[in-house]
């Protein structure tokens, strides 16, 4: 079944709305520390939440005269919310808002990009189970090397999209930070007791050091967190792109009845769903890079960086999280074609087992580079008339004397490749789906 892209509730958390929904929260979690330590009247802050409408155009209508975002917040929570809202904002700067805030949004934007690399690892999972024993062969520099098998192809990049999930957990924890120190980060008008109390309300943990912001190395980890996953998927998607060239034809992405290739080729089936997922990496590596420039800034904040993240953010969570549910459905409607994959081996003409001859001349006491310079040339041979390496092996009185025919034999026994591809793939399945192992859904073997 083709999944579609549906999780709105990314987008939502970046809308105007969600933004001074955060803002009101954060203020009055604030607002509650105070009454909690009693230097403000108990129902303040349940009284500001219960009057203050998300009114983005009034707030809008503000901005556009004082030219500041939050005094133009704050000017709507306090014609709202009156007298309620005289102790809001007490001992704040922006910063301590919006830095909080954003940091609340990463935190549950990680959330669904975890979730949703969860649910990609899971669909690849089930793809590396099905093709465990389908032989294929395997390629460096883009040419034939030695077999190997589709379930281990996959599970390389299960395991690969599997460590780019747990660097977001990592990054999600590490941006699970606020700060409530005021203008400077030194609490000249709060405490570190006040903050400490409305960040646990908001689900964070108070930032170590702070300045007038939160340290944007932060933001940088997780940006590049995002990065090296989208780098991960677009690695899939060249090799299902590789594969599915007409030279190849080995996979190739679900064609729905009644699609088109090309306007004017009507026998064309591109990889166009794997070849945006690549487009969209690059993008998000951009994002990174962006993030990067905005860590080193003046002193104890300049604004140069509030610009860029106004970009990248909405930006990077949504684009990676469409390129995982996009990646998702690449994976569950993947077409395979085993029987070209086998042919494909067949038609080496065995070459590719030469590495094996090569070992067995080492093991029969031939020295290394002998042994290679003599397969070598019969691979050569074998190559250029189109004969087949065991049998130009075979005939060759020299490496019989040395080797036994049915040890020389053996060396082109395709199944001997493959005697540790299982445990390989259980141990990826172990280490990347340890909620499927646990409960026995996709026990290994």
């Amino acid at each position: 079944m083709i999944l579609r892209y549906s999780r709105p509730e990314m987008a939502r958390l970046w809308t105007d709305e969600a933004r001074l929904a955060r803002w009101l929260e954060v203020e009055c979690a604030h607002l509650e520390a105070l009454e909690d330590i009693g230097l403000a009247p108990r129902g303040g802050a349940a009284r500001v939440r219960a009057t203050t409408p998300l009114d983005v155009e009034r707030v809008a209508e503000i901005e556009r005269r004082v030219k500041h975002d939050v005094i133009a917040f704050l000017s709507v929570v306090e014609e709202s919310a009156g007298a309620s809202a005289r102790l809001i904002h007490r001992g704040l700067t922006s910063s301590d808002v919006v830095d909080t805030a954003l940091s609340m949004t990463l935190r549950d934007s990680a959330d669904i990009l975890i979730g949703g690399c969860e649910t990609l690892c899971a669909a690849l999972a089930e793809r590396v189970e099905e093709h465990r024993q389908t032989v294929m062969m395997g390629r460096t520099h883009g040419m034939h090397a030695e077999p190997t098998t589709f379930g281990l192809v996959l599970a390389g990049h299960l395991a690969e999209i599997a460590r780019g999930r747990d660097r977001l957990r990592a990054a999600r924890e590490e941006i699970a930070v606020g700060k409530l120190s005021g203008a400077v980060g030194t609490y000249a008008e709060s405490a570190p007791a006040i903050e400490t109390v409305a960040l646990a309300k908001l689900g964070l943990r108070p930032e170590t050091v702070a300045t007038q912001i939160v340290p944007r190395d932060r933001h940088a980890a997780f940006f590049q967190a995002c990065a090296l996953l989208a780098t991960g998927i677009e690695r899939l998607a060249l090799t299902i792109r590789h594969l599915q060239r007409s030279e190849v034809g080995e996979v190739s992405e679900a064609f729905a009845e009644g699609q088109r290739g090309s306007s004017a080729m009507p026998h064309k089936r591109n990889p166009v769903l794997s070849e945006n997922v690549t487009g969209l990496a690059r993008l998000v590596r951009a994002y990174a890079m962006a993030a990067m420039e905005d860590v080193a800034l003046w002193h104890e904040r300049d604004i140069s960086h509030s610009s860029a993240e106004r970009a990248i953010a909405p930006d990077a969570t949504i684009t990676l999280d469409f390129m995982i549910a996009r990646t998702t459905d690449i994976v569950c409607g993947l077409v395979v074609n085993t029987e070209r994959m086998r042919t494909r081996v067949e038609e080496t003409r065995r070459l590719v087992y030469s590495g094996r001859v090569l070992l067995a001349l080492v093991d029969a006491g031939l020295a290394r580079q002998a042994a290679h310079g003599l397969v070598q040339l019969h691979a050569m041979e074998a190559q250029d008339s189109g004969g087949d390496l065991r049998e130009e092996i075979l005939a060759d009185e020299a490496i019989t004397s040395l080797v036994p025919r049915d040890r020389i034999e053996r060396c082109f026994d395709a199944e001997a490749n493959f005697r540790h591809v299982d445990r390989i793939i259980d141990r990826c399945i172990a280490a990347t789906m340890p909620s499927h192992t646990a409960s026995g859904a996709m026990k290994p073997r």
